[in-house]
């Protein structure tokens, strides 16, 4: 998802909160107008009335039952999101320790102070030998533990 979508869905959710809001104020007010003498008089305006009231209280449940499934949309969009820097962060971290090897490894042997191999005119492929292979053995390790 884009930034774009989620803020046209909290826009969305902005706008149901003040509908609801509205049609609360709404029920109060037909409410009232119902116990009014003017309304009373005439049996076919209180009808109307009565209507009206009933039509509002079912904008409301439906405007609280919109707003339950665009919140339950908003979390499963934020949980999509999670799970998606969760995988990248696994990825993240599993080739950080995979390019890590040779870095040790080119470390110890490059110092100034005796190691295996220093004499040996083919230490250095050696040494480029065992790195490969212990790289090729994390590698393996960590695509079997699905880290990639």
């Amino acid at each position: 998802m884009k930034n774009k979508e989620l803020i046209q869905l909290l826009e969305l959710e902005k706008s149901l909160v003040y509908f609801s809001t509205s049609l609360k104020a709404n029920e109060i007010t037909l409410e009232k107008m119902l116990k009014l003498d003017m309304i009373n008089r005439y049996p076919e305006d209180q009808d109307v009335l009565e209507d009206v009231i009933i039509e509002n209280k079912q904008a409301i449940e439906m405007a609280n039952i919109y707003s339950n499934i665009l919140s339950g949309t908003m979390d499963a969009f934020a949980s999509i999101i999670s799970n998606n820097l969760n995988i990248v962060m696994k990825f993240l971290a599993s080739i950080t320790i995979v390019i890590s090897i040779p870095s040790v490894f080119a470390g110890l042997w490059g110092m100034n102070v005796p190691v295996p191999f220093a004499e040996n005119p083919y230490g250095f492929y050696f040494v480029l030998l065992i790195t490969a292979f212990a790289t090729g053995i994390a590698t393996y390790y960590l695509a079997k533990k699905d880290m990639f």
